[in-house]
């Protein structure tokens, strides 16, 4: 069972070299406490996420949130973190240029954070590239970036259409070549996520994007069935049947590394041509 003994410390390399083998298992992680909890059930990486603007603050988006915000709970996760790869969200507008970014970076890295997590593609490339020149590992993100909620409409389902499809795999590639470790790709069709996994070198995590991916994330709040409101698709609640939060966390584990999870009925379909 995870947790019973100690685990090798994870590490960029050591998660890069997971692609197209075991599964990655990914959580979000917002204080001392589930992280410490989380890292003892043997979750492989967990992010600090500015999704702590919704489920935390209680905000309608993650907009709002400030770089201090993250430095704050990026010093509370990682105090509980002996085995899990950190890694923190930079917030909206925190990384507008080189300048800015790196700025940032260096304030959640000396909080404790090992790779930081950018939203997009177009600008954000040089952005992307200058932190990864300076030795500052970077977690891409595409597909529904919800610091774009405004620009997107709302939080959509991205790439359904061919010409999406092809924009997202382009934007995959490039932020591969500008220096990106992971990727993370969340509510794109389950078909698209696959071509993208297999195009790139780099592992894909997935959140709303099929099976096909080389990992999952979830949103903590998610994953024990505590979040308002209506739940989304791609989100299953593993604390049903289980007799805490530790075994929770550990079959989320087990069902991402076994396929079991996500399945079919979790993904999204591209449009008909």
């Amino acid at each position: 069972m995870y947790g019973t003994e100690r685990r090798i410390k994870q590490t960029v390399p050591l998660l890069r070299a997971r692609k197209g083998g075991t599964k990655l298992a990914a959580l979000t992680a917002y204080d001392h406490g589930f992280a410490a909890l989380m890292d003892q059930a043997g979750i492989d990486a967990l992010l600090v996420g500015d999704s702590l603007g919704m489920v935390v603050q209680g905000q309608r988006s993650t907009l709002a949130v400030s770089i201090e915000d993250m430095v704050y709970h990026t010093r509370a996760v990682t105090s509980g973190v002996q085995s899990a790869l950190v890694i923190t969200d930079l917030p909206f507008l925190s990384y507008a240029d080189g300048p800015t970014a790196l700025a940032s970076a260096r304030r959640v890295v000396a909080a404790g954070a090992e790779m930081v997590k950018l939203e997009g593609a177009g600008v954000t490339l040089d952005v992307i590239k200058a932190l990864s020149d300076r030795d500052v590992p970077v977690c891409a993100h595409l597909g529904l970036t919800p610091q774009s909620v405004h620009k997107l409409g709302g939080f959509k389902v991205q790439g359904r259409k061919q010409a999406a499809a092809e924009r997202l795999l382009q934007d995959a590639r490039a932020v591969e070549q500008a220096g990106a470790e992971l990727l993370v790709l969340e509510c794109v069709p389950s078909t698209l996520a696959a071509r993208i996994t297999a195009e790139v070198s780099i592992p894909t995590i997935g959140i709303g994007a099929g099976a096909q991916t080389d990992g999952q994330i979830l949103v903590l709040h998610d994953v024990l069935g505590v979040t308002a409101g209506r739940r989304p698709r791609f989100v299953r609640n593993f604390l049903e049947g289980q007799i805490s939060i530790e075994a929770a966390v550990q079959a989320y584990i087990a069902a991402v590394r076994d396929g079991s999870f996500p399945g079919k009925e979790h993904g999204y379909e591209m449009d008909p041509a």
